[in-house]
């Protein structure tokens, strides 16, 4: 799986002030949210959670091979099954998950499969969540802005209340795209921003700079 611009801006986004020791990837991927996040905190237990076999064995080797690799570990599970295993909390959880619930055909499987809620429902993911977040835990995913409203209820109901939203929209003159949110089981009023990525093709704004750069090679 290539280095997408939604993983890379959750992992930037995602806030660490309240300091969590315990952090948990779910649908890692390859590994870039939890090596973010890693490289962002001081946090001593970092997991992740990968179905897909070879996105899998990638994240292993990824995590192995980076600075904080005593710090990370990858359960090569599906999220249900590790619910149901697992008894740990964790202070924050990230997620960037599958949201293409049309039929996805583009001849390669992993993708299709990695881009289908359907092998991560929505409903499933803040109920998991929700279950395994400290009471003073902060839970971050980004989704298609479409969803926004039908997730924060999903929430609500297993007791997450938005804090923080971003809107994120590709350039100044098109809709939203994405909708990056933190919930926590405090009840409070959401702070709501907007980000533009682009002012033209290429040409970044300043805001999502300052947010990313330290995570590429050329910004």
């Amino acid at each position: 799986m290539k280095v997408g611009t939604d993983g890379v801006l959750l992992g930037a986004w995602a806030s660490l002030d309240h300091e969590p020791n315990a952090i948990l990837d779910i649908g890692a991927g390859t590994g870039l949210i939890a090596l973010q996040l890693a490289q962002r905190s001081m946090a001593e237990v970092i997991d992740a959670i990968e179905l897909d076999d070879a996105a899998y064995e990638e994240c292993v080797v990824n995590f192995e091979a980076s600075p904080w690799a005593d710090r990370l570990f990858c359960y090569h599970a599906g999220f249900d099954e590790f619910v149901d295993e697992m008894d740990d909390q964790y202070d924050f959880i990230v997620s960037n998950p599958p949201f293409y619930s049309e039929k996805m055909d583009s001849g390669n499987v992993s993708r299709d499969q990695a881009r289908q809620n359907s092998s991560l429902p929505f409903d499933e993911l803040v109920a998991g969540a929700s279950k395994m977040l400290s009471n003073k835990g902060v839970f971050a995913v980004i989704i298609p802005f479409k969803e926004e409203a039908a997730f924060m209820e999903m929430a609500k109901n297993v007791g997450l209340y938005p804090n923080r939203i971003t809107r994120v929209k590709g350039n100044p003159n098109v809709d939203n795209k994405r909708s990056l949110m933190e919930f926590s089981h405090n009840n409070n009023e959401p702070k709501i921003y907007t980000l533009v990525i682009e002012n033209g093709r290429h040409q970044y704004t300043e805001e999502y700079i300052a947010l990313t750069k330290a995570f590429y090679l050329k910004m």
